[in-house]
């Protein structure tokens, strides 16, 4: 488990590429990550826009099981983080066969940013809406070991791209959701005022049923879930 993370700082908009590139500490290794570097970076001209508040109410949770359910379970996790790569692989598959798939609770996923390639993995995940975006996220776990380490920042890009393209989008889809300046800082600022609501400071997290929970085994979580279900 990440025990602290950062908040992350503001987005930094590279002119060559359009990659985003933010301060903070990377979940795979805990070294610092530098701004993506260009020529120069990209600034608006109107400084009043530039200073505005990111919009987060555009913000889709992505959603399993049934919303009315008594037992509502939100999981904060990064795309980054090894424990929440093995979450993903192992008791989350059992959560979904056990309670999701027949409708006894309701699941949210929500991203947690520590660095700019969970921001860049999200932003793949989201790209295909939410029919597409457990299915990407399972791939982008399963290949976790793989992508973070392919290299420099293009060479991340481009692993995270072929797992895009592996889920039925093309480059015209994965440019689009790459370069939307205005929806990765809409993510940062979303992730933000999640986690000053519910205060988390570790990945994986769990809200279950409005009490947070650290990770567990998922024997435990299951009888978090059988005792919440019978009340």
């Amino acid at each position: 488990m990440k025990p602290t993370f950062p908040i992350l700082a503001a987005v930094a908009v590279a002119a060559a590429g359009g990659w985003y590139a933010f301060s903070g500490t990377n979940a795979v290794n805990s070294t610092p990550i530098n701004p993506l570097v260009s020529a120069a970076n990209a600034q608006s001209a109107d400084t009043a826009e530039a200073d505005a508040p990111a919009a987060t109410t555009e913000i889709q949770d992505m959603t399993l099981g049934n919303p009315d359910s008594a037992v509502q379970i939100i999981e904060y996790a990064s795309y980054t983080c090894p424990h929440c790569a093995a979450f993903d692989q192992g008791p989350f598959q059992q959560l979904k066969a056990d309670y999701i798939d027949n409708d006894k609770i309701g699941f949210t996923y929500r991203e947690v940013y520590f660095d700019r390639y969970g921001l860049w993995a999200s932003m793949v995940s989201r790209c295909g809406g939410e029919d597409k975006f457990f299915g990407i996220t399972d791939m982008i776990y399963a290949g976790q070991s793989e992508w973070v380490r392919a290299g420099e920042p293009a060479a991340i890009v481009e692993e995270l791209r072929k797992i895009g393209r592996l889920a039925g989008l093309d480059n015209a889809e994965l440019d689009a959701c790459l370069q939307d300046g205005e929806k990765a800082q809409s993510l940062v600022a979303w992730w933000e005022e999640n986690q000053k609501a519910d205060d988390i400071n570790s990945t994986p997290s769990f809200i279950i049923n409005g009490k947070k929970y650290s990770n567990m085994p998922y024997a435990e979580m299951k009888e978090i879930i059988d005792a919440a279900l019978e009340e």
